[in-house]
Order: structure tokens, then C-alpha cells, then sequence
């Protein structure tokens, strides 16, 4: 069972190239929480700089630090080795201890602030990151500008490489799972597989609207997702057709696309026999996804890059910036600028969450 991976880009595949990441100060991530740490409880908030150190390996420095297991220990998301990170940690310590937490930075990591919480720091607990990235070797520096101003209407919210692992290899023993032919006790890593999975599905079904050159256009049955929210509803009006693709456009309404479990998908009438159509061929491995429990939810097919800004440091060296939210990824507004490479590097990257 093959399973494409080429998908379609929104404004044709990029003639420039650039190399990304020579240095970690060449990809810088800034993690922005939608609350702030209220000043009282038995968790301290800490908000931490690293360089060259992965998420994990941070949280368990964190607990041996304050004499606690890892499980006390928590974060938004996990982010990039490979970069120069901020991002909030939390761990719980008796509201009685006090803790030096300049004692803890060093040469790669630094504690920026540390603020008492009521409440433990859990995984998708995050408003967005706010990216800086350093493009070198630029070869085409006016194609880059040109899809700079493309690409503020917004990229397709494709799940990044990250989320399959190398050379697909998540993907691959999710479908093994599926099929019964893998086994894997890890739950952690069992679920990322899967994941891999469900985010595969959502990619090729993205592409493909992009394919059908109706990516932008709201089609009865469509499910639409409000701008910054999770809330959604079903275009079923025919007579509301022409108003909600006024409020598409003005970037108020996202289309959406299907993160396949059990239920009934939320799309309607035309809209979703064109999904279930697209992915027959792997009716299996969706009836496998079901039987896992999974429930169906919906993720917008749109990613709207904001505060988006350029700057060329030399003809061939330019540093991007811009915010996104929670769950989407960098590479998916790459991949539209420019073809990129990283020299080589050890270890795996982390999800950009």
C-alpha cells in the first residue's frame, strides 16, 4: 500500500534554495503562554533560555535539581534541539521551599524568571511561538521576497516533517501497528506513531484540495472553523454560501479538514463524499485508526503566518520572522519560501509545538 508523501504546494514548488540551522542562534524559538503564572501555589513556573538542549532532557535536569521525579515536571511542548529556545517549565515544590535558581543556569541553559503556580504546566497548554530564523546561502533572494508577500494570505497547515520522523519511519510503524504486524509497549512512542498517521491522512487530504484547485473555496457541507478558536459549524446553506466565503476571505473563517477517528465526520452532503472519496484506499487503515478509539476532530486546513517580516542581513543571508499558533509548524511556511537544508546534524528533532 503506497502511501503518497509529495504534497501539493500552494504557490508552486520553490526554484531558491537556502540552508537553515549552520548555527543554533540561526533558528530561535520564543514560546508564548495564553495566561501568565498567578504568583502563588506549590508550582514554580520557570521560564528558561537554552541552547543546544531538547525539551526532555531540560525536564529531567529540572527534577533532579529540585529532588522530584520527572512526572512533577511539566511543559507546553517540546521544542528543537537544535536552536536557541525560551519556553516556561513547571515543578512542584512545597510551598515552604525555596529555590536559588541561579544555581541551575549554566553555560546552555538560563532561568530568565520563576513564578509560583497553583497549577501544573500540561502538554498543549500553549498560545503560539514566535519564530526567528536565519536563511543562509540564499540563491534566489527576489523569488524569497515575492513569496514573502505570497504567503501573508496564509500557507497550507500541512503537519511538518517532524511529526513522521526520518525518512517516514513514524509513519511507516503506525501503519505496522495498524496492521498488526508491530507491537510497541512504549505508550509514548506508540502514540506517535499513530499520530503520524492520523497527520498523514489530514496532509494528503489537504493536498489534494490544493490539487483540485479548491483549497479556497467553501463547498456545501464544508466544515468551517472560526479564527482562533476550535469552534466550528457546517456550511449547509446554499444562500450563506456566497457570505461565508466573504468571511474566508477576510481570513475570519478557516476550511477544514478531517483528523480521522470513530464518528461521523462533521462534513456534510458533497463535502463529505469528497473526503471519504480521496482516502478509499486506505479504508483500512482508517477502519484501523477507528478501532483505536480515536475520536474524529477537525483541524483547519489554512496557517495565516502573522507579524511576518523579512530582513536582509547581506544578499544571500536574510532572517525571517513570525508568530504562529499552537500545533502548527515552521516548515509548513518554509517549504512555500524557499527549498531548504540543514547540514547535517546528530540526534532527532523535536515537534514544534
Amino acid at each position: 500500500m503506497q502511501f503518497p508523501t509529495d504534497f501539493s504546494y500552494l504557490y508552486g514548488q520553490p526554484s531558491g534554495e537556502a540552508i537553515i540551522r549552520t548555527e543554533p542562534e540561526d533558528f530561535q524559538v520564543v514560546e508564548q503562554l495564553p495566561f501568565e503564572p498567578d504568583g502563588e501555589g506549590e508550582h514554580y513556573f520557570v521560564y528558561i533560555r537554552k541552547i543546544g538542549e531538547n525539551t526532555d532532557w531540560v525536564a529531567r535536569k529540572l527534577a533532579r535539581f529540585c529532588h522530584t521525579t520527572p512526572r512533577e515536571v511539566g511543559y507546553a511542548g517540546k521544542k528543537d534541539r537544535h536552536a536557541i529556545t525560551e519556553q516556561w517549565f513547571s515543578v512542584k515544590v512545597p510551598i515552604k521551599r525555596e529555590i536559588d535558581w541561579s544555581l541551575f543556569s549554566g553555560k546552555t541553559i538560563q532561568v530568565l524568571k520563576a513564578f509560583r503556580h497553583g497549577k501544573k504546566l500540561r502538554l498543549g497548554a500553549l498560545q503560539g511561538n514566535r519564530f526567528e530564523l536565519r536563511l543562509r546561502n540564499v540563491s534566489d533572494p527576489q523569488d524569497l521576497q515575492r513569496r514573502v508577500e505570497q504567503v501573508r494570505a496564509g500557507v497550507p497547515n500541512y503537519f511538518g516533517e517532524q511529526r513522521f520522523g526520518h525518512d517516514w519511519g513514524n509513519l511507516h510503524k503506525g501503519i505496522a501497528l495498524i496492521n498488526g504486524e508491530l507491537r510497541e509497549r512504549q505508550r509514548h512512542k506508540k502514540g506517535l506513531y499513530i499520530s503520524a498517521v492520523r497527520s498523514w491522512c489530514f496532509n494528503h487530504l489537504l493536498s489534494e484540495r490544493i490539487a483540485q484547485q479548491h483549497w479556497n473555496k467553501v463547498q456545501p457541507g464544508d466544515a468551517l472553523m472560526l479564527a482562533g478558536s476550535r469552534s466550528c459549524f457546517v456550511a449547509d446553506d446554499q444562500q450563506s454560501l456566497t457570505e461565508l466565503q466573504q468571511r474566508f476571505d477576510q481570513q475570519d473563517l478557516h476550511l477544514t479538514g478531517p483528523m480521522w477517528g470513530r464518528g461521523m465526520s462533521m462534513a456534510a452532503g458533497e463535502a463529505r463524499v469528497w473526503e471519504q472519496l480521496q482516502l478509499a484506499p486506505w479504508q483500512p487503515v482508517l477502519e484501523g485508526l477507528e478501532g483505536l478509539g480515536l475520536n474524529q476532530e477537525r483541524r483547519a486546513l489554512r496557517l495565516i503566518p502573522e507579524q511576518l517580516t523579512l530582513e536582509k542581513e547581506s544578499n544571500t543571508q536574510w532572517v525571517l520572522a513570525f508568530s504562529l499558533p499552537a500545533g502548527s509548524f515552521a516548515t509548513s511556511v518554509l517549504r512555500e519560501l524557499c527549498q531548504v537544508r540543514t547540514p547535517e546534524q546528530p540526534g532527532e528533532q523535536q515537534e514544534e509545538l
